[in-house]
């Protein structure tokens, strides 16, 4: 066993690793640059939804107000008409990075976190490279990586989207994995 206060360094170390890694994977025009393709109408679209205010949030249309309704025909007929949609409202603020760049970095040190404390109850300090790579890859790669599986499963997201966030997160977690496994307590 090796104590978390020994593994500070690998958290940090690849934490900043993936952001900046991460960073140049959805800067340059690699696999993300057709996630998400606008709409052949999109200012009409703009148009018709701006005076309705909606603030920041998630919805779905239709959505039925309980169980019941959903078996009824209104609401059947809700659906054949369409359109059918889970949708995220973001602030209009310009889109800043700001604060979601921060959230990013935050959860890259969570799931270092947990690849070190995973691999710190399962490993001695001295444990060879690839036994911690092992430990550290496959707890890194599953924080990453498997999150939006269930997005795509049950609300229809976008599979190519999830399997290129896979691949990142496979991405991710080699790169934590290596880090560990060079910086592992000796």
């Amino acid at each position: 066993m090796t104590a978390l206060t020994m593994l500070w360094l690998p958290i940090l170390v690849s934490a900043v690793i993936v952001f900046i890694v991460s960073s140049a994977i959805h800067m340059l025009p690699l696999w993300h640059k057709s996630d998400y393709p606008a709409l052949a109408n999109q200012d009409q679209v703009m148009d018709a939804l701006r005076p309705l205010a909606i603030p920041p949030g998630d919805y779905m249309l239709p959505r039925a107000q309980n169980m019941k309704e959903t078996k009824t025909p209104e609401f059947a007929e809700k659906i054949k008409r369409g359109p059918v949609m889970i949708v995220t409202v973001m602030p209009s603020d310009g889109m800043a990075m700001g604060k979601p760049l921060a959230f990013w970095f935050v959860f890259s040190v969570v799931v270092s976190f947990f690849a070190a404390y995973i691999s710190g109850r399962a490993l001695p300090p001295a444990t060879n490279y690839l036994e911690v790579f092992r430990f550290a890859g496959a707890t890194s790669f599953i924080g990453y990586s498997f999150g939006m599986w269930p997005m795509s499963i049950w609300y229809h997201r976008s599979w190519a989207l999830t399997l290129k966030s896979t691949f990142d997160g496979l991405i991710y977690g080699l790169l934590t994995a290596g880090v560990f496994g060079w910086l592992w307590p000796r």
